[in-house]
């Protein structure tokens, strides 16, 4: 392992793990100094720490947390980062909005304290630029590459306490330029619009002086001979149950179960959750009963309709190491629970999702990506993850539960990958019987609410002031019919007033969280 100090990102000082000082390094830029090193001592680990962190730095810790090298770790103590709140202005995804108080997934890295594998610089060297400072070199560097799956974090461990630090801030300038080196050019057009719309900024230089940059490529191949060779131990008992709602799909159930019957790991529990609305009902699932199964099944029948209701049901039932979430209509090959527990132990990830499709679609294989979804019908989770989580019951009968359900694990620390070498078909079966058409609250309103509470409680919840503006206003824009044109004071109105409908029946909804 090797060290860099730095300060207003000049070296300082370089020491090693293995060998002495560096002093020929001294005052040389730190980006530099990072790419030749990465050079010269391919199997090392490279920190780099500011100088007002030096005795707070947690070096003991480091090699760690890198249990694999598909790692590019950064931790910055300021509740502002690099790019400040108005990122949101120009990104929708939940890397904008970090929760430093655990590990958490994000391309925005600081130069305050970091670490990265030079085996990762080395492969990915032909894209990476040395002529600009410190913390656009890592933004740049982490943004174009966690799409191709490097592993990037927020990592709170990496200091020893939390300090108040000030980090480093773009200027405007540099915020239109990474703009414009890192997303489509539209996005230039709408953080100068929502700049001018928010906060009332009229910045027509910096977005012309933007224009004139190029959009950063980045190899997708590069890290692909970089394998996921975990070294922590993740697997103590290696049982597995599989979680499955359900409600009037018996044929497609059954399936399932015969695939489960079929695997070359079997798991120790089915808990299946069927639900009937019908009160006057009972269960007609007779082959739990009629058939000998390789696992135990715990069957529980509600005539309570809904699928945060029957998972968080789920929920209380499991007790192996391992949780399957499944679908009642997907199809999967025999082997599919025995990858899966190799992928917790290759990977030391706790979560990750199946790459799940229909027929129609074909999935390209790749190595593990982060992802910003989680799908509750094709995930793998380790169970003492979501001690003492539930599926928020404010997203019954709507969209974003499984979304929510994700971010609860992000949330305390717990990232999802996106495993493709390994598929599940979604049988995408017609919607079974016995189900009735909910009745929503605002479904009677004269004022109907848009877009669904539902999706707005998840906005209300993870996004940031910024991002939620930002997406007020593509929506307005993707929404836009002939009648804006034809008064567009009118439409303006009507769309603000099903927009702050929609806010309300939001914040009603978020008191159901629990």
């Amino acid at each position: 392992m090797i060290i860099l100090y730095h300060q207003n990102y000049k070296i300082t000082e370089v020491t090693s793990t293995e060998s002495g000082s560096f002093p020929n390094e001294i005052n040389r830029n730190i980006v530099s100094v990072l790419l030749d090193f990465a050079h010269k001592y391919t199997n090392e680990i490279l920190v780099w720490c500011e100088e007002s962190e030096r005795d707070n730095l947690n070096s003991n810790e480091i090699e760690t947390l890198f249990h694999h090298k598909r790692f590019l770790l950064s931790y910055n103590p300021s509740s502002e980062n690099y790019f400040d709140r108005r990122l949101g202005y120009i990104e929708d995804s939940l890397y904008i909005k970090i929760n430093k108080e655990v590990k958490y997934p994000t391309w925005q890295m600081s130069s305050v304290v970091g670490a990265v594998q030079a085996s990762v610089l080395n492969a990915c060297k032909n894209n990476l630029k040395s002529a600009e400072n410190f913390d656009y070199f890592l933004n740049s560097f982490a943004r174009r590459a966690i799409v191709f799956g490097l592993l990037c974090y927020s990592e709170p461990k990496l200091l020893i306490e939390n300090s108040i630090q000030v980090q480093k801030q773009s200027n405007i300038y540099q915020l239109f330029k990474f703009t414009k080196q890192h997303y489509r050019a539209r996005w230039v057009f709408l953080l100068f619009f929502n700049l001018f719309l928010f906060e009332k900024k009229f910045l027509l230089v910096p977005f012309l002086v933007s224009l004139c940059y190029k959009r950063r490529s980045f190899n997708p191949d590069l890290l692909n001979h970089i394998p996921f060779e975990s070294n922590k131990k993740s697997i103590e008992h290696g049982t597995i149950d599989v979680l499955i709602p359900t409600i009037g799909r018996k044929e497609y159930l059954l399936n399932v179960l015969n695939n489960l019957e079929a695997q070359t790991y079997l798991p120790k529990n089915v808990i299946i959750i069927e639900q009937n609305p019908d009160t006057n009902s009972r269960s007609y699932l007779d082959f739990i009963e009629n058939k000998k199964w390789s696992f135990v099944i715990k069957h529980h029948f509600t005539h309570q309709a809904g699928a945060c209701n029957a998972r968080n049901i789920g929920l209380s039932l499991i007790e192996s190491e391992f949780t399957f979430f499944a679908d009642d209509d997907i199809v999967f090959e025999n082997n599919l629970l025995e990858t899966a527990m190799t992928t917790f132990q290759t990977t030391g990830n706790e979560v990750f999702l199946i790459a799940c499709h229909l027929k129609s679609q074909t999935i390209i294989p790749q190595l593990p990506i982060q992802f910003s979804v989680f799908g509750a019908g094709h995930a793998f989770v380790k169970t003492s993850c979501f001690k003492d989580l539930k599926f928020t019951m404010g997203f019954e009968f709507g969209f974003g539960e499984d979304a929510d359900f994700g971010m609860q694990l992000r949330n305390k620390g717990f990232d999802v990958l996106y495993i493709s070498t390994t598929t599940i078909l979604h049988l995408k079966a017609p919607i079974g019987g016995f189900r009735t058409r909910p009745i929503l609250k605002w479904q009677n309103d004269e004022i109907q609410p848009k877009p669904s509470p539902t999706v707005m409680l998840y906005r209300l919840l993870y996004d940031t002031t910024e991002q939620l503006a930002s997406y007020k206003t593509t929506l307005f824009f993707k929404n836009v019919t002939l009648s804006f044109f034809k008064n567009p004071f009118k439409y303006i109105h009507s769309f603000n007033q099903k927009w702050n409908r929609s806010v309300y029946w939001a914040n009603q909804l978020k008191k159901q969280k629990l």
